[in-house]
């Protein structure tokens, strides 16, 4: 489909990358990995055709679709919601249009047996049959089931466009790729603005994409869920994994190994040639030996190391003052704004050392709510806090109000108290700042850095109870590593809003879910919590599953010719009766399924009572359990009855 051929980008401070060469096929499913500044978002401009390469060619297979969505997408539009997918597919737009069309001019003539005639009919099915196969009849559906699958409710569906934010928009533009089915997916970092049902949902979609993927992404989980192969830029070169990331990661640190040893080895010999060169270059008798000693180093490939960031340490943050057994209280707590009301009614206590997340789709309410726990918003109800309960919070903003002018070491050092003190730079080192890092003017961090450093700064502030809304934004894979490990030791208590399901696995106790204006707390972990939420919200079928449900359903129409034989009025007539036997069938079974369960249960209760003292009692007792043995029996043979039955059933309505 695609191929990278010696493919090039230069800026004049040098080579992003060079050489690169690379196959893309179809059901290629590859994660782009590599740091910060590598060239991962350049290198899908240059497949997307957005950008053009300095040296070599990107060969596009003829007549390939590429849907890319970028993270600095920019939609300024006017049209509503619905009507900016309805209307984005060309080919759709211009079949439509033709057969509105034919239609008025058939209503308008009256010349019904002319050659013309005829051939507008012939045109008119001929269309029809293209926009089946082009899931023009499901084309409505196809739409308000993706955008239903990324959080848009329908009420929203007919909203302008330019009413959302920045981060709904980036959904409507991912909807918009995905409904149009692209030849190729390109997602720099989708995941950035979907909440932790949309982020599983599009998951969902993306495994059953027939055609080929490729994702930068910040979310391990989902790399691992959706790719099966990874590409990494390091050092201006691209090298092919047949992996997912997560295993990609272990053989890289296999080969980083054995890399650090062969660097050592090369190190010794290049020392002992260039000792050998020192010694011999200036004796007349050795220049030449000398001198073919200098050419052997210029001819040496050296190997270069590109070691991950990483910290093995683990930095607890002991708490300056513990707080009482309870920490928070909420008393018929709510927010409105106008006559919307976002949330209300809630009552909940929060006990010392809890570990919460706090979950719900983007726009219920989290941030509001979290702004009501911290006394920043007023609303209905009451807050209350524990003893000696100090609160800091981390907006998702946070690391925007740093001091730029300060250094990394004084950031931290103005804010942190007690014994942790004297280990300020080990605490640093913890959150990837080693060495001369510490020294660096915030004023010349990445995005990322900032973030980490704020982070850091929190754990050292004189609380005992966190309050974090999106932390992970802005972090890579390594940065949310330290964070978790970080909290994972916290002694406090904290609520924490975050859309990253690996993150959140394994840190929190219990979730709380603003649903339905209220909130409900779920004390499984986040996958069990996902399972549940996803119950109500399934992907959109594949693309050749829609193409086959389109062409069946314009065949039932009789615009459609198929392969399959049509039924006669007679066949048909069987068929229907055969199923309704079948039916009544099925229903027979489960309710003798549901009268053996009944019969079970009541015996399995006279059987925890017996006794087995008597001749008398053991002889009922046996009788006891036979009975129960042939009910369980029956109750086998009728399951398995039932689920041929059921599986006969759904092939022939199938």
């Amino acid at each position: 489909m695609i191929n990278l051929e010696q493919v090039a980008v230069f800026f004049p401070q040098g080579y992003l990358f060079k050489d690169i060469s690379a196959q893309i096929v179809k059901g290629d499913k590859i994660g782009l990995a590599g740091k910060n500044g590598a060239g991962k978002s350049t290198l899908l401009k240059l497949i997307a055709g957005r950008e053009q390469a300095s040296e070599g060619k990107v060969h596009k297979q003829k007549g390939i679709q590429v849907g890319f969505l970028t993270q600095d997408i920019v939609l300024d539009s006017s049209q509503r919601v619905f009507n900016y997918l309805f209307h984005s597919n060309e080919q759709l737009n211009h079949q439509r249009t033709r057969i509105d069309e034919i239609n008025e001019e058939l209503v308008s003539r009256t010349d019904y047996e002319s050659e013309a005639y005829l051939a507008l009919l012939d045109e008119l099915n001929e269309v029809n049959d293209q926009f089946a196969l082009n899931e023009g009849f499901l084309w409505e559906e196809k739409i308000s089931e993706t955008l239903k699958g990324l959080g848009f409710e329908a009420a929203e569906l007919d909203r302008p466009l330019n009413e959302f934010s920045g981060g709904w928009k980036m959904r409507a533009e991912l909807a918009r790729i995905l409904v149009n089915n692209p030849d190729v997916i390109l997602l720099d970092e989708p995941t950035n603005h979907l909440d932790i049902v949309s982020i599983a949902w599009l998951e969902s979609y993306l495994q059953k994409f027939s055609g080929a993927v490729i994702v930068i992404s910040h979310d391990r989980l989902f790399l691992d869920n959706v790719t099966r192969r990874t590409l990494e830029i390091s050092q201006g070169k691209l090298n092919d994994y047949p992996y997912s990331y997560s295993k990609y990661k272990i053989k890289r640190e296999e080969e980083q190994e054995r890399l650090v040893s062969a660097k050592k080895q090369q190190d010794k010999e290049v020392k002992h040639t260039q000792e050998l060169i020192d010694k011999f270059r200036a004796k007349k008798n050795k220049a030449a030996f000398a001198q073919s000693l200098i050419k052997k180093l210029e001819r040496t490939e050296f190997i270069e190391l590109e070691g991950d960031q990483t910290s093995s340490m683990r930095i607890r943050f002991p708490l300056s003052v513990q707080p009482g057994k309870w920490v928070l209280e909420l008393e018929d707590v709510g927010k409105s704004f106008g006559d919307k009301k976002l949330f209300g009614g809630i009552n909940i206590t929060v006990g010392r050392g809890e570990k919460i997340a706090l979950l719900g789709p983007n726009g219920v309410g989290k941030s509001t709510f979290l702004k009501r726990i911290m006394g920043t918003l007023e609303g209905d109800g009451e807050v209350h806090y524990g003893h000696n309960v100090g609160i800091s919070y981390f907006a998702q903003d946070q690391a925007e109000s740093l001091d730029r002018e300060r250094t990394v070491l004084e950031t931290v050092d103005e804010i942190a108290v007690g014994e942790i003190r004297k280990d300020l730079r080990k605490v640093l080192g913890a959150f990837l700042f080693s060495g001369e890092d510490v020294d660096k003017k915030v004023s010349v961090l990445s995005g990322g850095e900032r973030t980490r450093l704020a982070l850091c700064q929190l754990l050292l502030s004189p609380s005992n109870f966190l309050i974090l809304d999106e932390p992970t934004n802005h972090l890579d894979i390594q940065s949310k590593e330290v964070l978790k490990q970080a909290l994972k030791h916290y002694e406090g208590t904290f609520i924490i809003v975050s859309h990253d399901r690996e993150f959140l696995e394994g840190l929190t106790n219990r979730i709380w879910d603003i649903q339905n204006q209220g909130l409900k707390i779920y004390h499984d972990g986040v996958q069990d919590y996902l399972k549940h939420k996803l119950s109500s919200v399934s992907p959109q079928k594949s693309s050749s599953s829609g193409k086959k449900a389109a062409v069946e359903q314009e065949a039932q129409k009789g615009k459609q010719k198929t392969s399959e034989p049509v039924l006669s009025y007679e066949e048909q007539k069987q068929l229907k009766r055969e199923k309704n036997q079948l039916q009544n069938r099925v229903q027979k079974l489960e309710k003798k399924i549901d009268e053996l369960e009944t019969q079970l249960s009541d015996l399995e209760k006279r059987l925890s009572g017996l006794t087995y003292t008597e001749e008398e009692g053991e002889s009922e007792n046996a009788k006891l359990l036979n009975e129960y043995e042939a009910k369980k029996a029956s109750l086998d043979q009728v399951m398995k009855e039932w689920e041929e039955q059921s599986v006969l059933l759904d092939e022939m309505n199938e």
